[in-house]
C-alpha cells in the first residue's frame, strides 16, 4: 500500500476504532500523527484552521505513548489520539492568544483543567485550532472544508473545520451562543454542547461565566461520546460543576434504546428567518417520523436572543475589562460595540435576566415529559457566501441559556451541496440519553436511506 493510501485509510476511521487500533498495537500513534501532518500540509494553506501546529512536538508524544505501551501498563482512554484545542484554552508552554492581537506572543505556564485531563488520558496535543477574535463574531482566517468561498461559522470554527477536513479526529471548542452547534452544522460534522458544568472551564478564556460551556467535535456520535466522557468532571475552581457521579456518555451512546425514542418538533423563535431548505427538510423528517414525532409549542420563549445577549454582553464587559484597557484600539468594531453595550446594562435587568433559566427548565419539563428529544434546525441553514458573518445564533442561544445539551447530526444536504444539520435538544443533565437517542436516529435514517430535499 502506498504511504498516501495508507495515511487515506487510517484518517477514515473513527476515533473509537482508532483508539481500539491503537490499544491493541495494530496502530501506532506516530503513524496516526504523520497522517494527520500530512493532511494538514495538503489542506491547511486552503482552509487555515489552525493557530500553532509544531509537528516535532506532536510526534515526540506519540513516541512516548508508544514507547509506554510496550511497557504493558494501562492506556488512558484516549490513548494515542491527536486532539486540536480552542486557541482559548491554555496550553502549558504552548501559544494561547485568543485569537487577538493583543495576546500575540502570550504563552501559559499551565494547563486548562481539560487539557491536563486530555494528556492524564493518552491524548497528543496536536494543535492550537483558530478562533473568531476573543471568541466572539469577527472572524479569523478559517475556511469552509466543503467550499473554501464559505464560513465555516464561528467562534469554533478552527476546530470544526479541522475535523471536518480530516486534519485530527477530536477537537474541543466553546460555545456562549452557538459556536459548536452552528460550525458543526456547516462543516458537516458531529458537534456536541453538554449541559451547563458537565466539563469544568479553568483556564479557558471567560467570555460570560453564566453561559460559557466546553462543546466537543467529531465526525460520529460515538467519537463524540467518547471525548466529553473524558472531559467531563468536578473542578472546585469552577463552581458551575458538582461533585457528582459523571455519566457513562460512550457505553450509554453505544447501548440499545429500551423503548422507541419520541420526538418533539419545534418552531423556533427565528423560524421566519430560516432558509426554506432548511424548512423543508426538518417538515420531512417530522413527517417521516410519523408517530414517533410531534409538534409541540414552546413556552413564550420569544424574548430568549435578548435575554441571552444582555447577559452575554454584561459579563463581557466586565471579563474582558483587562483585555479592553490593554488594546482597546486593536479591537474590532464588533467588540468594542459589544462592550460599550455590556458597559449600559443595568444590574436589575441582569440579575432578572440570570432567572431565566429556571424559568426555561420548568417549562421545558413538560415537552420533556412526553418526548425523548427535540428536533429543531442547527441553523437557518448552510453556511453563508463570503468570511465577513459567521452566521446566526438564533436557534442555538437559547439552548445555551437553558444550559441543556445539545447535540447537531450532519443529516441535510442544501441545493449548492453543502451540509445542512439537525440539531437535537435533552433535558439538562440527561447528556448520556440525549446521545443514545441522537445515535438511534442517526441508524434509523441510514436504514430508511432518508435523503433530505434537495
Amino acid at each position: 500500500m502506498a504511504r498516501s493510501d495508507k495515511f487515506q485509510s487510517i484518517l477514515g476511521l473513527s476515533a473509537v476504532d482508532l483508539r481500539g487500533r491503537l490499544a491493541s498495537g495494530a496502530l501506532k500513534a506516530v503513524d496516526l500523527v504523520e497522517a494527520c501532518l500530512n493532511r494538514i500540509a495538503e489542506l491547511e494553506p486552503t482552509v487555515g484552521a489552525w493557530a500553532w501546529v509544531d509537528g516535532d512536538h506532536a510526534v515526540q508524544q506519540a513516541r512516548h505513548l508508544d514507547q509506554w505501551r510496550q511497557t504493558g501498563r494501562p492506556l488512558g482512554p484516549l490513548h494515542g489520539l491527536p486532539i486540536g484545542l480552542k486557541d482559548i484554552i491554555d496550553t502549558r508552554g504552548i501559544p494561547t492568544e485568543n485569537g487577538t492581537s493583543i495576546d500575540l506572543g502570550r504563552v501559559p505556564a499551565e494547563d486548562a483543567w481539560i487539557v491536563a485531563r486530555l494528556r492524564a488520558a493518552g491524548a497528543i496535543i496536536l494543535g492550537k485550532t483558530v478562533t473568531t477574535e476573543c471568541a466572539f463574531i469577527h472572524p479569523g482566517k478559517t475556511r469552509n472544508p466543503h467550499n473554501t468561498a464559505h464560513t465555516p461559522g464561528g467562534s469554533s470554527q478552527g476546530s470544526a473545520a479541522a475535523v471536518s477536513a480530516g486534519m485530527v479526529p477530536l477537537s474541543v471548542g466553546t460555545q456562549t451562543g452557538g459556536s459548536v452547534i452552528r460550525p458543526a452544522s456547516f462543516c458537516g460534522i458531529v458537534g456536541m454542547k453538554p449541559s451547563f458544568g458537565l466539563i469544568p472551564r479553568t483556564g479557558i478564556l471567560p467570555q460570560s461565566p453564566f453561559l460559557d460551556t466546553v462543546g466537543v467535535f467529531a465526525r460520529s456520535i460515538e467519537d463524540c461520546a467518547l471525548l466529553a466522557e473524558v472531559l467531563a468532571g468536578y473542578d472546585p475552581k469552577d463552581t458551575a460543576t458538582q461533585p457528582v457521579p459523571m455519566p457513562r456518555m460512550l457505553s450509554v451512546a453505544q447501548s440499545r434504546a429500551p423503548v422507541t425514542p419520541v420526538f418533539a418538533y419545534a418552531k423556533l423563535p427565528g423560524w421566519e428567518q430560516a432558509d426554506p431548505q432548511m424548512i423543508a427538510a426538518i417538515e420531512e423528517l417530522a413527517a417521516l417520523l410519523g408517530e414517533q414525532c410531534f409538534e409541540v409549542a414552546l413556552p413564550n420563549f420569544e424574548d430568549i436572543a435578548a435575554v441571552r445577549q444582555r447577559i452575554n454582553f454584561a459579563e463581557m464587559a466586565k471579563c474582558y475589562f483587562g483585555l479592553e484597557r490593554r488594546g482597546r484600539d486593536l479591537m474590532s468594531d464588533k467588540l468594542r460595540a459589544a462592550i460599550d453595550e455590556g458597559k449600559s446594562v443595568q444590574a436589575r435587568d441582569y440579575i432578572a435576566a440570570l432567572d431565566w433559566r429556571e424559568v426555561m427548565n420548568a417549562g421545558l419539563e413538560a415537552v420533556f415529559a412526553r418526548c425523548d428529544a427535540i428536533l429543531c434546525p442547527a441553523a437557518l441553514g448552510p453556511a453563508l457566501y463570503g468570511l465577513e458573518d459567521t452566521g446566526s445564533a438564533i436557534f442555538n442561544g437559547l439552548w445555551t441559556l437553558g444550559g441543556v445539551p445539545t447535540v447537531t447530526l450532519p443529516v441535510f444536504t442544501a441545493e449548492n451541496g453543502l451540509p445542512m444539520g439537525l440539531q437535537l435538544v435533552g433535558r439538562r443533565g440527561d447528556d448520556a440519553r440525549l446521545l443514545r437517542t441522537a445515535r438511534w436516529l442517526a441508524t434509523h435514517l441510514e436504514t430508511l436511506e432518508f435523503e433530505a430535499p434537495q
